[in-house]
């Protein structure tokens, strides 16, 4: 069975790391996964109710988390933006413990402002022990519940930012350091409420992203209005959908017209027009129209069901630097506590000045090298670049594909329905033996009147208007239409029936072509048209440094050649089979070419699956959401280009975080080992590095 529950009041990511280590490693949980961002964890086990099991392994590494079972509503995060009447959410009782935890921090910075002024100022025993009042006054008002998470923690010989904080505190007081003791304790709890609040505000960011599914719907029975949860509607009801709300579940228009802001589905920023008989989708914003709908997919199935499901399961598919971090996390705090025990005891040892100054270096380093700036703002960064790339329009399922996107140097693209639009289209007309074009194509459209075949419905579109005079329709099978027009036969149909060789100019084209009293007197070619965004969209991938772009297709040379020759800059391979196909992205990705594949996710599903990211086109086709890795879910290629701007920018995030978080550790490390840094300046750098990091990331959800 699959699981998801809520983990609340898990703010601290190195903890979530651990809990979803330890849980991946009890025996039966399978593709274990915990999303910070969202605060979920997502496992399999054969047994339906593990609430009990993983609240006792939360407890064990995190206490005051409450895990609860996901409700499919969007969790709490303190701005308690969806709390309403009778809400169960505990939240509000701890929005009182933080009003109290608030007082007594700023009563802290008034007594640690209070302890420095005196030391400043005033001399002697009376304002030792006022300093050492104050100050202890300080540090237990701002740092009671870290120092009891501390000592609970060494008991549990589990080295964490709390004991790290506790040691170095206790330490300070023993080495006379009162107003220092305090001003760490403060700049501390100061960091970590300024820490909570960038996370709490990036976690209701990233929230706001998913809010595109209404719980409710207007079910019209017996001409009766009501209201009902929207995943009671069955397929085939009828709901009204009434102005400025959106639409719960994909429909049909019955009537009613209006403008529909899809850009939260689809990234389009122009309204879509719709009227009776029109397609809608769920999770558009209806403009100043009434609409009567009736319901084609169950709430499950409807699309804004389907795109929140790919952006909460995306957590899971982890990208190589997420998974980097948390094996990094897991043995770089044992190594920095070794280098500070060895800092405190090698130099003394061997003459190079007192125990009591080197442990103070020792604790600067130990309060510095916490590594929570990193374990959070990593995953925190996939998961905006992934939410900001789902407003965007497009749905990437997780962030090893987010990478993969942002390094792609090879796109190949598959032809009909992706480069081009999959829709037959007249794209030039030849006539002979003293006919015009335009009688060409009335005599074809006259032959062609009576049949449905989307070649025939292209002729009969171009033509101007059928001929008249032709009599005596018969379809021979395999030869095409024939018929009399003024007393001779006329015959249109494909190359079989011309006896000798096609004219050089439709020599391995597509065309239908016209054979009057035995001559040829005409021919009609036709191909699939390419998609309006196409040129401009390879153009833009070219400005990005993308180094080959393919068109893998089991269309003919000659076909395949004509739409090179449209496009430009663009190689081509024709005449494919699914397995060629395989093959072609096998051979691009020994070349060390990391390879996207752009298809219709119907037929390509093997493809898509085998390159590096498959994007497949439109959130139509359950195939193309199941074999694919991103989906365009506009159904066109306008995305692409932002997709990959976005993807770019998240790595560049998530470098710049771990680059700046390690350069400040290891200056301030280096400092201390000299003797040249406070431990003010560690708490910058483990708590001030955190908060610079998270809103660093926050840029990401912001990204228009």
């Amino acid at each position: 069975m699959k699981h998801i529950l809520v983990l609340e009041n898990l703010n601290c990511a190195h903890c979530a790391s651990k809990i979803e280590t330890k849980v991946a490693q009890t025996e039966g949980y399978e593709n274990v996964s915990f999303n910070f961002a969202t605060k979920q964890l997502r496992f399999e086990h054969a047994e339906e109710d593990l609430t009990g099991e993983i609240q006792s392994i939360c407890d064990s590494i995190e206490e005051g988390v409450t895990v609860k079972r996901f409700s499919g509503k969007a969790v709490h995060n303190h701005g308690h933006d969806h709390c309403h009447d009778g809400c169960d959410c505990h939240d509000h009782g701890e929005s009182k413990n933080g009003s109290i935890k608030n007082l007594l921090l700023i009563s802290a910075i008034v007594l640690s402002v209070a302890a420095l002024i005196v030391h400043l100022v005033v001399d002697g025993t009376a304002a030792h022990w006022t300093v050492f009042g104050l100050s202890l006054a300080a540090t237990l008002s701002a740092g009671y519940d870290v120092f009891w998470k501390g000592v609970k923690n060494v008991f549990r010989l589990r080295i964490e930012e709390t004991v790290l904080i506790t040691v170095a505190v206790i330490a300070a007081f023993c080495l006379g350091e009162y107003v220092e003791a305090a001003m760490v304790t403060v700049l501390f709890s100061i960091g970590e409420f300024i820490e909570d609040m960038a996370v709490g505000k990036s976690r209701r960011d990233i929230e706001k992203l998913s809010q595109i599914r209404p719980d409710t719907a207007t079910l019209i029975e017996n001409g009766q209005e009501r209201t009902v949860p929207a995943e009671e509607v069955k397929v085939g009801s009828v709901i009204l959908v009434k102005p400025h709300e959106r639409i719960p579940l994909d429909g049909v228009v019955l009537s009613g017209s209006s403008d529909l802001d899809v850009s939260a589905l689809t990234g389009e920023s122009l309204p879509q027009s719709v009227s009776e008989g029109s397609e809608v989708l769920s999770g558009a914003m209806n403009g100043d129209g009434l609409l009567t709908l009736k319901t084609t997919k169950e709430f499950g199935d409807s699309t804004a069901t389907r795109i929140l499901r790919l952006v909460e399961d995306a957590a899971a598919q982890k990208g190589s630097r997420e998974k980097l971090i948390t094996r990094f996390a897991n043995i770089y705090t044992p190594i920095v506590v070794g280098l500070a025990f060895l800092i405190a005891i090698v130099p003394p040892v061997c003459g190079f000045g007192s125990f009591s100054e080197w442990v103070y270096r020792a604790l600067v380093v130990l309060v510095a090298s916490c590594p929570c700036a990193i374990v959070i703002s990593v995953p925190l960064s996939y998961y905006a670049g992934i939410g900001a790339a789902s407003r965007a329009g497009v749905l990437i399922k997780g962030g090893k594909y987010l990478e993969a996107l942002a390094n792609a140097d090879c796109f190949a693209f598959d032809k009909t329905g992706t480069l081009t639009t999959g829709r037959i289209a007249v794209t030039d007309v030849y006539a002979y033996e003293g006919f015009g074009k335009d009688e060409i194509l009335s005599l074809a459209a006259a032959c062609e009147a009576y049949s449905s075949h989307p070649i025939a419905q292209a002729i009969k579109e171009k033509a101007v208007a059928p001929a008249d005079g032709l009599s005596d329709f018969r379809e021979l099978a395999g030869n095409g239409i024939w018929a009399e027009y003024k007393g001779k036969t006329l015959i249109c149909g494909g190359a079989k029936l011309i006896k000798s060789e096609a004219p050089d100019e439709l020599r391995g084209k597509n065309a239908v072509f016209l054979i009057y009293d035995d001559k040829l007197i005409g021919a009609i070619e036709l191909s699939d048209t390419l998609r309006a965004e196409t040129k401009d969209i390879l153009a833009q991938l070219d400005s990005l440094g993308v180094k080959k772009k393919l068109m893998l297709t089991g269309d003919s040379n000659a076909t395949a050649s004509s739409v090179q020759k449209q496009l430009g800059s663009i190689e081509y391979r024709a005449e494919l089979l699914p397995q060629d196909k395989l093959d072609i992205i096998d051979e691009e990705k020994s070349r060390g070419n990391i390879v996207c594949f752009v298809g219709d996710g119907i037929n390509d599903a093997p493809v898509l699956g085998k390159s590096d990211c498959g994007v497949a086109m439109g959130l139509g086709s359950e195939a193309a959401i199941e074999a694919a890795d991103a989906v365009l879910s506009s159904g066109d290629l306008t995305a692409l280009p932002k997709a990959v701007k976005l993807a770019r920018k998240t790595m560049r995030t998530i470098r710049t975080n771990i680059i700046f978080a390690l350069a400040v550790k290891a200056a301030v490390i280096i400092l201390a080992f000299f003797g040249l840094a406070q431990m003010w300046m560690s708490v910058l750098a483990d708590t001030g590095v955190c908060v610079a990091c998270v809103l660093y990331t926050a840029r990401l959800l912001r990204v228009k």
